[in-house]
C-alpha cells in the first residue's frame, strides 16, 4: 500500500528533512488528502481521499475518487463508528467499536506502526521524503507500507 500524505494547514517548507520526519511523527491532528494505491497479485487499484484527526482522537474520513464510492464517510470518535452513503441517504452506525485502531489506512496508525517497527527506514527523493515499515504481525496480505511527504507541501 502506497499512501502519498498531501499536508495541508500550518506549512512544512523550509524546514530540514529531519525537522519534517520529526513533525510527521508527532503529529496529534491533521487534515489530509491521500491517494492511496493498493496493489495485489491480481490488480492495483487507487483511490483518493479526505482525512483528518483532530484533538480528542475524532478521526473523518471521506472518499473522493473511484465516483463509485465518493461520498462515503468514516467517522470514529474513539468509541463510536460512524458509516455514512451520502450517495444512498444511508448511516449506520456501530456502538462500541474498538477494531478501527488497527486499520491501515489512517496516518496516525502509520505512525504508531513506524515508531515500534524494527524494520523502518527513510529515505528521500528531490521533492519527498519516504518513510517505509515492513510490518511484524504475521499478515502477507498486508507487508510493506510507505508514506511520501511532498517536502513543498504548505
Amino acid at each position: 500500500m502506497l499512501i502519498n500524505f498531501l499536508k495541508t494547514g500550518n506549512t512544512i517548507i523550509n524546514k530540514s528533512e529531519e525537522d519534517i520526519i520529526e513533525y510527521v511523527l508527532n503529529i496529534n491532528s491533521y487534515k489530509a488528502k491521500l491517494e492511496i494505491e493498493v496493489e495485489t497479485n491480481k490488480n492495483k487499484n487507487k483511490y483518493v481521499v479526505k482525512q483528518s484527526l483532530e484533538k480528542g482522537n475524532i478521526s473523518r474520513q471521506e472518499v473522493l475518487e473511484p465516483s463509485n464510492i465518493a461520498g462515503v464517510i468514516t467517522e470514529f470518535d474513539g468509541n463510536n463508528l460512524k458509516i455514512i452513503n451520502n450517495n444512498l441517504n444511508l448511516s449506520t452506525t456501530f456502538e462500541n467499536y474498538s477494531y478501527v485502531v488497527e486499520n491501515k489506512l489512517w496516518i496516525n496508525s502509520f505512525i504508531e506502526d513506524y515508531k515500534k517497527s524494527n524494520n523502518s527506514k527513510v529515505t528521500t527523493k528531490e521533492n519527498e521524503i519516504i518513510l517505509e515499515l515492513k510490518n511484524e504481525d504475521g499478515n502477507k496480505y498486508n507487508v510493506y507500507r510507505k508514506l511520501y511527504i511532498d517536502k513543498k507541501t504548505r
